[in-house]
């Protein structure tokens, strides 16, 4: 099937759309991270409740749930509206945790905490819809549109972890301090959705390289593009394009999961490692250091910060991991972190959890990419676009399941 410059729409706007996902994939993951990173300021509000273990917990299976749901759903669910309403629940959730502070004037309690946790579970609802949903639209682009938006959901982290420490450097250790810093936070992330919400809404769907992308998906019997396809200015493929009727025709996800189910295994055992040590195990069972009230938000920034840098790394032709059974060997190779961090947190000095924690974030990043990057290839438009969503349903599996056995670690301790 031929279509009218081709060859330019491959390239034209191919520079603004990276940019535009690497935006993307921040505002996917920057409310989340906001309230990851004031932990400190939760810490003190709720010092009983656990809230960087809870509040996570709560997240993941509304995250967890509501994508089981759409990836099921996902050839008759319209893309354009899934990621529009996603963007705009965590806007207007990220506006919710702001007005909560003001009206209860920065007080704890056990009901403004289960408000932040209705909350937290409004951001997981969001996540699915985003993430899934971003993933799997840019699956049948270019491979470097999914590196750039998950290299953007790990500036998130790494943003918002230097937002926290220029804020309590600013704000010293005071309660109006912590206070000042979180209501700083969530205005800066509410405002930063909103523009997510503009940019998906009326940039990215009118680039040429991505309504190249996307009518090559049509062609290819995609019936999610179509709202976007009307956004960018085009009502229907081009008439005078000859559609094979074999083209239609994918794979079920069922078949899709099987051949790709190693793939699958390898995203839940990243992150069933990754967040069964990050936050909860750093943020409170690392002991108490030179560093004090600093130590764990400069280990959280050390993560986040090395997670990033991982997820460029792929870029390197050279240093991108394709082997499949090279991926599977250095993913269980991960789980000797377990007892190095265990050992480290009861023998060790900060240097050494700094290191480890830095480990942890660069191989998180990097494998992630090297595995969404690598597993679309050689499907069509249809099935790159499932596939994306079945990877980041077993990324938010191993997540819920990391965040479960992060409790294991308070065994012994008591409450």
């Amino acid at each position: 099937m031929v279509f009218p410059d081709e060859a330019s729409q491959r390239l034209e706007g191919k520079y603004a759309a990276l940019v535009v996902c690497w935006l993307l994939g921040n505002g996917c993951l920057f409310s989340w991270n906001s309230m990851l990173t004031i932990e400190d300021y939760y810490g003190y509000l709720f010092p009983h409740y656990h809230p960087s273990r809870i509040l996570t917990l709560v997240y993941q299976p509304f995250a967890l749930g509501t994508l089981a749901i759409l990836a099921y759903n996902e050839a008759k669910i319209n893309t354009r509206r899934r990621n529009l309403f996603g963007y705009t629940l965590f806007f207007l959730s990220s506006l919710a945790v702001l007005v909560l502070d003001l009206a209860t004037s920065g007080k704890g309690g056990i009901g403004t905490f289960i408000g932040i946790c209705v909350i937290s579970g409004a951001f997981g609802v969001a996540d699915a819809h985003v993430q899934g949903g971003m993933i799997g639209d840019l699956s049948y682009m270019k491979p470097e549109f999914i590196q750039s938006f998950v290299a953007g959901l790990a500036a998130s982290g790494a943003i918002t972890s230097a937002l926290r420490l220029i804020t309590k450097a600013a704000f010293e250790n005071s309660k109006d301090g912590l206070r000042k810093g979180a209501i700083l936070f969530f205005a800066i992330s509410a405002a930063f959705e909103l523009l997510c919400v503009l940019l998906y809404a009326y940039v990215f769907p009118k680039l040429p390289i991505v309504k190249y992308y996307r009518s090559k998906a049509a062609s290819e019997g995609s019936k999610t593009v179509a709202a976007d396809l009307a956004a960018g200015g085009i009502q229907t493929l081009p008439q005078n394009a000859e559609i094979d009727p074999k083209h239609q025709v994918r794979l079920s996800n069922k078949k899709l999961l099987l051949q790709n189910i190693d793939y699958a295994v390898d995203m839940f055992l990243i992150y069933v490692l990754t967040l069964s040590i990050f936050p909860g195990f750093l943020s409170e069972d690392t002991g108490k250091h030179s560093l004090g009230t600093w130590y764990a938000l400069v280990l959280i920034a050390m993560y986040n910060v090395w997670d990033l840098i991982g997820r460029y790394i792929p870029l390197v032709k050279s240093l991108k991991l394709e082997s499949r059974k090279g991926l599977m060997v250095a993913i269980l190779s991960r789980f000797l972190l377990i007892p190095a961090f265990y050992f480290t947190a009861k023998y060790g000095d900060q240097g050494w959890m700094i290191m480890l924690t830095s480990l942890l974030g660069l191989t998180n990043g990097y494998l992630t990419v090297c595995i969404l990057t690598s597993a679309p290839k050689g499907y069509k438009g249809p099935e790159q676009n499932a596939l994306g969503n079945l990877l980041v349903l077993f990324l938010l599996g191993g997540i819920f399941a990391g965040v479960t056995l992060d409790w294991l670690w308070l065994i012994g301790k008591g409450w």
